[in-house]
């Protein structure tokens, strides 16, 4: 197979959760247990940090590869889901794994794992572990894809562990209330591994500490231990508290004799995007009317998004928007600016919630617009109808966001 085909084997032969959702979600690590035996156990080969959270891993995971670059590491970097390539799941130095390496691994691999029945996620972690493992790298930031106990990046020992925050998402999975997705999330402490969990609310709190007693696992909560911020090249006002998370991790390795220093820190913070290629977070696509697009999905995300659009200086706003089929929307559509202008489309998935109930459903809390049979056709109508000073503004589903990249 060649590249293109061995792409078209992974998404349409194994279940892929960004695609068709609760199908390809697996229930324990017994698959992941069994990949690591076919491969000879890589994730034991290379150091790691294991960052998991409902918002705000991406961003941390990306901050500390950039920083930890800086200081002269070679640095693995494993997040999902990819916005435009499948290769950006899987970085060492910011360069994303060569299309050649991909389809090698699945020739090699193809009929071993199709007898265990792997989930698409469990290949690209296999796939990853391996790639950090032969390229010999000096540590890997490893990213959660859903939860933390039953995910199958936590076959891992890393140097620490980061809880970035806790919100309502994927209940189907992990639960309806804060207190028992914080348990699933806790999943990934380790004995006597240090985590660092980046914001603290009452309902958490206690999860988090017993979990951490249990084990004998030092604690630190991020909000609580850092108070400096650096500029960044990242200019989501959310990132503040990702940076934080960021930095005591980065205390927490400089005591265990990693060497990274303050110019580390701050070469790495004000160049993000250009050593680690983050897509998505509050990225200005033009000026003129200023254009802007954002993969926060879920409450807690949506929340910070709008708290930044109200501070952002614009005439009007453009909204183009659409959701994901398997989860409620109501608390996000409650959220959103009745003063505005929406473009309601859906991605090119799956899983995409039909525009025609996505209108219904924004017309019964108040949200004024237009349908569209593709992002592409709501985004070109933003532009036409929004004049210079104007905010146009992209999101509501990470696939929406992909497609205007």
């Amino acid at each position: 197979m060649n590249y293109n085909q061995t792409l078209a084997y992974l998404f349409t032969q194994l279940p892929m959760y960004q695609r068709v959702g609760q199908a390809a979600y697996k229930v324990d690590l017994s698959n992941t247990h069994l990949l690591c035996d076919l491969l000879d156990h890589p994730e034991n080969k290379f150091k790691s940090i294991h960052i998991a959270g409902t918002n705000g891993k991406g961003s941390t995971s990306h901050m500390l590869a950039s920083i930890l670059q800086e200081a002269g590491y070679k640095v693995g970097l494993y997040t999902s889901p990819h916005l435009k390539d499948f290769r950006e799941r899987i970085k060492v130095n910011g360069e994303m794994i060569a299309e050649s390496d991909v389809v090698e691994f699945v020739e090699q691999y193809k009929a071993k794992f199709e007898e265990i029945n792997l989930s698409f996620f469990e290949w690209t972690v296999g796939l990853a572990f391996d790639y950090f493992a032969r390229k010999k790298v000096d540590i890997a930031i490893v990213e959660t894809g859903l939860g933390g106990r039953l995910d199958s990046t936590n076959v891992i020992t890393p140097e620490l562990s980061v809880i970035t925050n806790i919100g309502i998402d994927h209940t189907q999975f992990l639960g309806d209330t804060l207190e028992v997705i914080a348990e699933e999330k806790a999943g990934i402490i380790k004995p006597q591994i240090p985590v660092i969990v980046g914001e603290t609310h009452n309902a958490t709190k206690p999860v988090f500490m017993q979990k951490a007693k249990e084990v004998s696992a030092p604690i630190y909560f991020a909000d609580s231990e850092m108070n400096r911020i650096y500029q960044t090249d990242l200019k989501g006002n959310y990132q503040q508290k990702n940076q934080k998370s960021c930095l005591v991790a980065l205390q927490i390795l400089k005591k265990n004799e990693w060497e990274v220093s303050e110019e580390n820190i701050e070469a790495g913070l004000l160049s993000v995007v250009e050593n680690t290629g983050l897509l998505g977070r509050w990225q200005i696509l033009e000026t003129a009317p200023l254009t802007i697009c954002d993969t926060g999905h879920n409450k807690e995300g949506v929340k910070e998004i709008i708290d930044q659009i109200e501070k952002t200086a614009y005439n009007h706003l453009h909204f183009v928007f659409g959701a994901v089929n398997d989860k409620s929307i109501d608390d996000v559509l409650d959220m959103l600016p009745k003063k505005a202008q929406y473009y309601f489309c859906q991605a090119n998935i799956p899983r995409a919630l039909h525009v025609d109930e996505l209108i219904k459903l924004g017309k019964q809390k108040g949200l004024l617009g237009e349908k569209y049979k593709d992002v592409s056709d709501a985004l070109n109508a933003a532009k036409e109808n929004a004049l210079a000073d104007d905010l146009i503004f992209i999101g509501g589903s990470t696939f929406v966001v992909a497609e205007v990249l």
